[in-house]
């Protein structure tokens, strides 16, 4: 048997490879067990017992206009964000829709500034991520007019998970308002 043919042997586990190939599956474990801690001590702070899901969607008639909007944003945004994410990326169907992403994150952003009541009346730590969006936002529209594929697929994931899913999930935490209206003890 010849050197050229040599069997070869099996690849040994590195820590490193395993971290490149799962550090996002790892990322997204790591903050969905760290949001259920959280969301367990918020409750378990306020002597709640057992947490029923229902929706009661009448909170949304009796809130100020720009709310409304915001969260008609934010809905709309992550449905349409989901299916880009999700599907052909290049095709008109996408850059259609991609548009129409950007019009309902800008009114979900813009209308977020003018949101206070976390932190009394001033800004909280979510209104970084409306600040950063702000910017992102157009920077991504115009890598993909630039024929920049790999930014602007970056930035737009990039917006979409933390303009979308971690914004949207500091707004399910037990006791604000988007957790009352599908969630109650």
């Amino acid at each position: 048997m010849s050197d050229l043919v040599a069997p070869r042997a099996a690849p040994s586990f590195s820590l490193r490879r395993f971290w490149e190939r799962r550090k996002n599956t790892v990322a997204v474990i790591g903050g969905l067990v760290l949001y259920a801690l959280v969301s367990d001590a918020i409750l378990t702070s306020q002597g709640a017992e057992a947490v029923r899901f229902r929706i009661d969607l009448s909170p949304l008639l009796r809130i100020p206009s720009v709310l409304q909007a915001h969260i008609a944003g934010a809905i709309l945004s992550f449905l349409i964000g989901t299916v880009l994410l999700l599907g052909v990326k290049g095709r008109t169907f996408h850059r259609v829709l991609g548009y129409v992403w950007v019009v309902t994150m800008a009114v979900t952003v813009v209308s977020s500034f003018f949101l206070v009541g976390l932190n009394g009346n001033s800004y909280s730590f979510i209104h970084l991520l409306s600040g950063w969006s702000v910017i992102v936002l157009p920077m991504a529209l115009a890598a993909a007019w630039r024929r920049d594929i790999r930014k602007h697929s970056k930035e737009m994931t990039g917006l979409f998970v933390g303009g979308m899913v971690i914004a949207g999930l500091f707004s399910f935490l037990p006791g604000r308002f988007m957790w009352h209206l599908f969630f109650t003890v």
